[in-house]
């Protein structure tokens, strides 16, 4: 067991550091007001158990583990629109901090499950006390709709020891179908989805600014002030419109200036 865990810290590390990395394109993107591909990201590390298990389903040998077994190490990336899985590959293809070992498209090559999803195999150098350790990590970038689908039928899988019965196969086809056609139907107002989250996110950066500044007049003691204004802001949260957030935003900035 001690040999176990000692095997697996670089895959641990890796996971950690692949989730932070990937996270960080979405942080980067709001930071320049940009739309982000990545919705979120979660990554672990295979148990000893499925490792064993799938090393005797293949007849891997133990020495051969770390070279033969590509998904002890995973990550999920998970896309609001089916376009923004391409995206996402298209920046991995682009990164020079990992190697691109294969891919496999199972969004335009479909399993007969139904199974949608896009895997790409990379090789990871983790830098560890004694050196550089490579190791072989998964990647599969999908929609929230794939992932819901996939999440299901993993857990069916798991229920029926990957021999579900013929009726619940089909449902649950139909239901990939479905979930797919959900995808295409979003593509189609991708538009007017991005515009409401950006007219989402400029409201709430202007209100979190207007609350710092109330925050500020409640501070140096300006009472009356700072509830005037809390009051003109609570009218505003339910159906205020951005030119009124911004012409309240610049009354608090005034007042403070006043005051300084």
């Amino acid at each position: 067991m001690r040999e176990w865990k000692t095997f697996l810290i670089p895959y641990e590390q890796a996971v950690e550091e692949l989730k932070v990395k990937f996270r960080s394109i979405r942080t980067e993107c709001r930071r320049k007001n940009e739309y982000s591909p990545v919705e979120f990201v979660t990554g672990r590390v295979k148990e000893i158990s499925s490792i064993l298990e799938k090393a005797n389903k293949f007849d891997i040998s133990l020495d051969r583990i770390e070279y033969e077994i590509e998904d002890i190490a995973g990550i999920r990336v998970m896309c609001q629109f089916v376009d923004d899985v391409e995206r996402v590959v298209s920046l991995m293809r682009q990164r020079n901090d990992m190697q691109i070992i294969y891919e496999k498209d199972y969004v335009t090559n479909v399993k007969s499950s139904g199974y949608r999803s896009y895997h790409v195999i990379i090789r990871y150098p983790v830098n560890m006390t004694e050196g550089t350790k490579e190791i072989l990590a998964e990647f599969q970038i999908r929609t929230l709709a794939m992932n819901f689908w996939a999440t299901i039928e993993h857990s069916l899988n798991y229920k029926y020891k990957h021999d579900i019965p013929k009726e619940i196969k089909y449902k649950l086809k139909s239901a990939a179908d479905a979930a797919f056609n959900l995808d295409n139907l979003m593509l189609e107002i991708k538009d007017e989805i991005k515009d409401a989250q950006k007219l989402f996110e400029i409201k709430s950066n202007i209100v979190s600014t207007i609350m710092d500044n109330i925050l500020t007049l409640s501070s140096i003691g300006k009472s009356a002030e700072s509830l005037r204004y809390q009051s003109q802001l609570n009218k505003l949260i339910e159906e205020g419109e951005v030119f009124e957030f911004n012409k309240l935003l610049r009354a608090t900035e005034k007042t403070l200036d006043i005051y300084k």
